[in-house]
């Protein structure tokens, strides 16, 4: 019996092949996703104390934003006398040490340009809180300058505090939906992210993942790893994976916080090249930590471990065998391949990207229409052109992932300069 007899080419079991792993290796997403949409939103019981707080904020050039945020803080219905909030200017050269200050918060200057970025900063803050202050607070809230935090946030996360999650995070809204087509898809990830996968996580008492900011980290936690040693292009999924690698649950809170959105194309580029580097420094430093609690039954390592692989590597890996297979195949003349298998390779290469752009559609309809009432925007049209969008918005990832392979990336920072409050935010749409 022949090996193609029932059309089982090598061509065709390797797409079968592709098709099966894709299918079964993120299949637990749509299962978290159907029961999020059913369940709603996890309740956390009710705090039986209200916890002490510290806010550190990381910001570099950040004058025209960082007064919004400093000043949204301390408009929580949460007791001041529980929270304090301490801003590291990192290497700044405008007046955002003057804008914070004004607002209320505590400035420190840093200026080491060996080390300048995100992770220093917070590693230079958490030091000198605990060194200055002790045993004061309870945990550490970190956001990013532009930032917005909506009132019962830290209400929220006290309660996840309060029930025991030594690390957690919230809603990750967006401040500006609708200036572009870019920063409409941005908003749409994060608030999938938060609603349709920690939320679900959270349902089903496995681990979260913390990402960008709006997260909180109980003090125990910094104190006993003496310091913030996370330091990758993306240091918020390497604490993720940290954390999972060792058996610390992360938590979700459905507190909800406001970010900013790159505007333009370039400038999503630029970040997204950082976060994919970022991605393959914390896959190929933690992947084997990841496997061995996988080996242990953890369900949380193997998610952790799809979250950071890089899974467009793979679409690309078949993109390129079928359309290899196609060229040399039509130029053998039925030698390598048959005209049915030449056929099968266009339907192939079509379907990979018909398939890409309707899954991708699907989630941008599913999350719009299910997170409606968070989607904040003047320009409802954008609303609707956004579900046609966000599907070439998450292809151009592709080429993305193939150049960061390759390419020296350095952190960048981005620059923020939509000065709104929360009132502005939420009285759109």
């Amino acid at each position: 019996m022949e090996f193609n007899q029932f059309g089982l080419t090598p061509i065709v079991f390797f797409n079968f092949l592709i098709w099966v792993f894709f299918t079964f290796a993120y299949l637990y997403q749509a299962v978290f996703m159907v029961r999020a949409l059913i369940q709603g939103t996890v309740r956390l019981p009710e705090a039986k104390r209200n916890h002490s707080y510290a806010f550190v904020i990381a910001a570099h050039n950040e004058e025209a934003v960082i007064a919004n945020l400093v000043e949204s803080i301390f408009a929580q219905d949460y007791p001041r006398e529980l929270m304090d909030v301490f801003v590291v200017c990192d290497a700044c050269t405008d007046n955002t040490h003057a804008a914070a200050q004004s607002a209320g918060a505590t400035v420190w200057d840093r200026n080491d340009l060996a080390r300048r970025g995100k992770s220093w900063a917070l590693d230079y803050a958490f030091d000198r809180i605990l060194n200055d202050y002790g045993d004061k607070y309870e945990a550490f809230v970190v956001f990013d300058a532009d930032n917005l935090v909506s009132p019962s946030y830290l209400s929220v996360m006290n309660q996840a505090f309060d029930a025991g999650y030594l690390v957690c995070t919230g809603y990750r809204n967006s401040k500006n939906f609708d200036s572009s087509w870019v920063s409409s898809a941005y908003a749409t990830w994060f608030i999938r992210e938060a609603k349709l996968l920690n939320n679900a996580r959270m349902m089903s008492g496995t681990s979260c993942a913390i990402s960008g900011s709006g997260w909180m980290v109980s003090q125990h936690i910094v104190r006993g790893m003496h310091g913030w040693d996370f330091h990758t292009l993306t240091e918020d999924i390497q604490f993720s994976t940290f954390c999972c690698a060792n058996n610390v649950q992360i938590g979700y809170a459905p507190a909800e916080f406001y970010d900013e959105q790159p505007v333009t194309f370039k400038a999503s580029w630029t970040q997204r090249m950082r976060w994919t580097k970022g991605f393959y420094q914390v896959f190929f430093s933690y992947g084997r930590d990841l496997a061995k609690g996988i080996s242990k039954g953890r369900f949380a390592s193997y998610d952790m471990l799809m979250t950071i692989a890089p899974g467009m590597i793979l679409t690309l890996l078949s993109f390129s065998v079928n359309a290899t297979y196609l060229v040399i195949g039509s130029l053998s003349h039925g030698f390598i391949a048959t005209q049915s298998e030449l056929d099968m390779c266009v339907g192939t290469l079509i379907m990979t990207f018909v398939s890409l752009y309707v899954t991708f559609f699907l989630l941008a309809l599913i999350t719009t229409v299910s997170e409606r009432t968070h989607i904040h925007a003047k320009k409802r049209w954008r609303v609707v052109t956004n579900l046609f969008t966000f599907p070439i918005f998450m292809m151009t990832y592709i080429p993305i992932t193939v150049a960061a392979l390759f390419k020296k990336v350095e952190w960048i920072p981005t620059k923020h300069d939509i000065a709104v409050d929360v009132k502005d935010v939420v009285g759109e749409g």
